[in-house]
């Protein structure tokens, strides 16, 4: 099924609905394989022991993501169709950032750290326990931004 003649493809709902499905895989990934045997080996996600980074995919996946999902909204601003599952979208990200910058990054940074101040195994697997309450908000997301790209995608007023 082609486009109507004379609509652009929303590409930039598509470039966010991608990196949105990449974050909600990389949120799994981590959750069922590092989260799942880090709090019993710390040093898998200590980079000076050869642990994972988890920065290097974090950081570039967030701001990107972030980027292209406030260049769709106002791109997409005047399709109230479009617009509202991606301010859906924004709503839902913005809470799982700002629940992250508030708990989950500064005590992911000290079980990061090596030496006396490490929080302990039980610490860890609070962490992880309240790590997993971030998942469904990613699938809110993405949800909300891929809705958003099917009604984009059928030029829907």
């Amino acid at each position: 099924m082609g486009m109507p003649s004379g609509v652009p493809i929303p590409a930039v709902v598509g470039i966010a609905a991608a990196l949105s499905l990449m974050s909600l895989g990389g949120g799994a990934y981590e959750m069922l394989v590092v989260d799942a045997a880090w709090p019993a080996r710390p040093d898998l996600i200590q980079a000076r022991h050869g642990g994972l980074l988890r920065r290097r995919f974090w950081m570039p996946m967030h701001g990107l993501f972030e980027l292209t999902l406030i260049t769709a909204l106002v791109v997409e601003w005047t399709t109230p169709a479009v617009r509202v599952p991606l301010l859906y979208a924004f709503g839902a990200h913005a809470v799982m950032r700002v629940w992250s910058f508030a708990y989950f990054i500064p005590k992911a940074l000290a079980f990061e750290a090596d030496g006396p101040s490490h929080p302990g195994a039980a610490a860890a697997r609070a962490w992880v326990q309240r790590s997993r309450l971030r998942l469904p908000l990613d699938l809110v997301t993405t949800t909300c931004v891929v809705t958003a790209f099917v009604f984009a995608l059928r030029g829907t007023p």
